[in-house]
Parts: structure tokens; C-alpha cells; sequence
């Protein structure tokens, strides 16, 4: 594997967060250095030239509040403006997150960290250290095409009027309500909008609502007084509140329950937030963008989504075309994340046969961007050749040419046991774009137990 020439400092009290640290970050940078004392900062600035400087928040016995952190944040940005500084601690808050960052922190990481995610933070930031990411961003400029846009790659008819639209309500205020099915890039548009606004130096605060709890949803989005309830050891500013001045992208809307929509739109009529546990009342200055992957017009029919908060969203509404809509771009994007996963996997020069090229076209991608993404992935680990041919690639049967597996008539009598157990097999890997975990879950089995039946029906 080949090394960035980046050097990057780790600075952390623990003896074994510095030794995992060294043993993942050598492998991908060439120079790390670690520190556990957070005084030799100024003599390590002065004897090296970092790039990335990874701190710690905490390093007093027992502290939590992370004002070490942002002292030596200051300190770091004083004595070597250009570094990138990457926090990290176990304590989770987002109040802290935001002032980090707008005190001129780069990223903020929670321990234990996610291996992948942390390397790829740490490649951006050397990336934008060094100015690869300012001459990337202005030769991409430079070299703009129809087919690359703000995140997304694609030169359909349909992508083209949602590049219009991006455009054109960019740089308002106006609410805007994305609506696709799932794997479409909905977030992609939502940081699209947000890079455009005249918020892009802001907050850009994603809230996942399929994600939280019903118990949990006022005092995620609202925030909660100390005491307000058994767990609230500490007063805490909500997401809401965090998005102050900047865009709120809520994800999967669509979910929340009636009671927590009634919530919800008070809430962004008065533009004004209640702490659970408090009376007073906090106003807030954001950017509303939604999304979801339901029929909001037929779940208002139904008497499950409210009206009055659907005329509140979608001011502006963005519709994000599923794969299949947009045949032409399946191409480009193969192409795409073949250039990723040679680069990540070092297959440089591996190419796409050109039957392979008309069997991705064909097929229905029911998961969508996000199935070509792992579909592309999978063959680029598994390809023994020069080219991804066909049976690199897992299809659905059935499921070319338009017409899906699912909609064509099936009797059980003309199935055994073992032939049913493979279309099952073979239907949640599909709804799932190959996600072993989530197809077993469905299953109702482990993934052991998958990759068993995977290899028995040859799949």
C-alpha cells in the first residue's frame, strides 16, 4: 500500500489510544508521531512541520468538560495556523462539536473510532493541508461538464432538472422536501443545496429522525434541562439549536409518528425551541431541508403524514429519479467506482467489458447508486481478470430489461423447499444492495448462516 506523505502528530493521555493509533496510521501516512503529554505540543510544532495534529479533548484524571482540548486547540492554531486540527474524545456533545469547530477545529471524532472513517478524515485534511483539495476544487472548476455536479455524476435529462432546480433555490432560505427512493442521494443533494447557500460557512447539522426514538425525539431536537429526566446528568443544547445560523437536513421524515409531527411543526412556525425541562424559549435562525422515501401525499390521504406540515416543507420539492429512470448514467457511474475501488484495492487497470457494460444497464438496481456503489466494490475484490465481466456481479433473476423479479406471477407449487429458501436468500440480498448484515436480520438468521446458503445456492 501506498503511503500519503503526511505528517501527522496523535496527541492523547492513554498509552493504548497512542499505540492503536500508531499501528492503524502508519500503515496509510509516512510520518505519525505520538505525544501523551500535551505540553511537548509547542517544542513538536517547532521541530516538525505537521500537517494533521490529532487531540485529544481530556487529559486531567477523570475531566469531561473538554476545556483542555480547546486550550490547546487555540495554542496549536496559534503557533501553526496552517495545521489541521482533528479532535477526539469519548464524550459525545454536540454543543462542544459546534463551538470546536467554529473555533477552528477541521473534524471532530468520537473514541472508539471507526477505522475507515478516521483514515479518510485524515487523508482530507492532508489533502487540504498541503492545497491538493483548493487545486482539485479549482480544476474541477476549470473542467466542469455536464456530468459531474456538486456530488452527483450523471448526464440524464432527469439529473439535468434537478441540477436546475439546486440552482435556482440554492440561494434562498425557501424549505425544500427531497423525495426518491432510498440509495437516490438525498444527502448529496442536501450538502449540494447547503455548499451553495449563503449558509455554506455554517452548520450543516444532519438529523437521522428513522434513527431516533420516540422517548428520545424532543430532547435530540430540542435539548434538555439537567434533571429533566433520569439520564440528564448535564444540560444539553438540541440538534436544532446546533443548526443555528447554518442548514438542518432532516433525513426520513416521513417516519415520525403524528404527536412528534405536531411537535415538529410548532416548533418551526414559531422558530422558536423549548429545552425538555424548561420554560424558556430559544430562537433559532435555520435552513430546513428534508427527506424521505415515502409517499407523503398518500400518507396524508391515509390521515398518517399532516398537511399543514407538508405545506410547511416543501416549499420547494426536489425529486431524485431511481437508477432506472436514468439508464444513461449507469455507465458513468460504474466507471466511477470502478476509478475508487481500483485506486483503494490497487487494481490499477482494471477496465469493464463491454457485455458487462449492457448487463449493468439492464438491470432495475432496486437499491439504486448505493447497490452499483457495493456491486462495484465486490467485483472489484473478487475479479480474477483485466476486465469486471458479468458473473463478477450478482443479479437478481429476472430482473433485466425493465421488468422485476417480484412483479412476475409465481405459483408455490411449482417450487421445493430449496428453491424457495434461494429466492428468499436472493431477495433480501437485493433489498438489502448486498448488505450481509441487514439481509440476515431479515432472514431471521445469522450471518454465518447466510454466507452458508449464499455458497450452497452458488449465489
Amino acid at each position: 500500500m501506498r503511503k500519503i506523505d503526511c505528517k501527522i502528530l496523535v496527541v492523547d493521555d492513554e498509552e493504548d489510544i497512542l499505540l492503536a493509533s500508531r499501528l492503524l496510521l502508519k500503515q496509510h501516512f509516512a510520518t505519525v508521531v505520538t505525544a501523551s503529554d500535551p505540553y511537548s505540543i509547542p517544542a513538536l510544532l517547532q521541530e516538525h512541520r505537521f500537517d494533521v495534529v490529532l487531540l485529544d479533548m481530556n487529559y486531567s484524571t477523570g475531566a469531561t468538560s473538554s476545556k483542555e482540548g480547546l486550550h490547546w486547540l487555540k495554542q496549536i492554531l496559534k503557533l501553526a495556523p496552517e495545521v489541521k486540527v482533528i479532535l477526539m474524545t469519548a464524550y459525545g456533545d454536540i454543543e462542544l462539536a459546534v463551538r470546536a469547530l467554529k473555533e477552528g477545529a477541521t473534524d471532530f471524532v468520537l473514541k472508539p473510532w471507526q477505522n475507515d472513517k478516521l483514515v479518510a478524515i485524515l487523508k482530507t485534511a492532508c489533502q487540504q493541508n498541503r492545497g491538493v483539495g483548493k487545486r482539485s476544487a479549482e480544476t474541477a472548476a476549470r473542467n466542469q461538464t455536464a456530468f459531474h455536479y456538486a456530488g452527483f455524476i450523471g448526464v440524464s435529462p432527469a439529473m439535468q432538472r434537478v441540477y436546475q432546480t439546486i440552482e435556482k433555490v440554492a440561494g434562498t432560505d425557501a424549505n425544500v422536501l427531497i423525495l426518491g427512493e432510498n440509495g437516490t442521494g438525498k444527502e448529496v443533494a442536501a450538502r449540494a443545496l447547503h455548499r451553495k447557500s449563503k449558509r455554506a460557512d455554517k452548520v450543516f447539522e444532519k438529523v437521522d429522525l428513522g434513527a431516533i426514538s420516540e422517548t428520545l425525539f424532543e430532547s435530540e431536537l430540542f435539548g434538555h434541562a439537567k434533571g429533566a429526566f433520569t439520564d440528564a446528568k448535564e444540560e444539553r443544547m438540541g440538534r436544532m439549536e446546533a443548526a443555528n445560523g447554518g442548514t438542518l437536513f432532516l433525513d426520513e421524515i416521513g417516519n415520525l409518528s403524528l404527536p412528534l409531527q405536531a411537535k415538529l411543526l410548532s416548533v418551526l412556525q414559531n422558530r422558536h425551541v423549548i429545552r425538555l425541562g424548561t420554560n424558556k424559549s430559544r430562537p433559532i435562525d435555520i435552513r430546513l431541508i428534508c427527506a424521505t422515501n415515502m409517499p407523503l401525499y398518500d400518507m396524508v390521504r391515509e390521515g398518517t403524514f399532516r398537511q399543514d406540515l407538508l405545506y410547511r416543507i416543501n416549499t420547494v420539492e426536489i425529486y431524485l429519479p431511481p437508477l432506472r429512470e436514468r439508464r444513461e448514467d449507469i455507465r458513468l457511474l460504474a466507471e466511477h467506482f470502478l476509478r475508487v475501488y481500483s485506486q483503494k484495492y490497487e487494481r490499477e487497470g482494471l477496465g469493464i467489458a463491454p457485455g458487462t457494460i449492457r448487463r449493468l444497464t439492464e438491470y432495475r438496481w432496486p437499491g439504486n447508486i448505493r447497490e452499483l456503489d457495493h456491486a462495484l466494490e465486490r467485483a472489484v475484490i473478487l475479479c480474477d481478470q483485466q476486465e469486471l465481466q458479468p458473473e463478477d456481479f450478482y443479479f437478481a433473476p429476472g430482473d433485466v430489461s425493465g421488468k422485476a423479479a417480484d412483479k412476475e406471477p409465481v405459483l408455490e407449487s411449482d417450487y421445493t423447499l430449496e428453491a424457495l429458501e434461494k429466492m428468499m436468500v436472493q431477495k433480501a440480498l437485493v433489498k438489502h444492495a448486498g448488505n450481509i448484515t441487514h439481509a440476515a436480520k431479515e432472514l431471521g438468521i445469522t450471518r454465518t448462516a447466510l454466507y452458508r446458503r449464499i455458497e450452497k445456492h452458488g449465489l
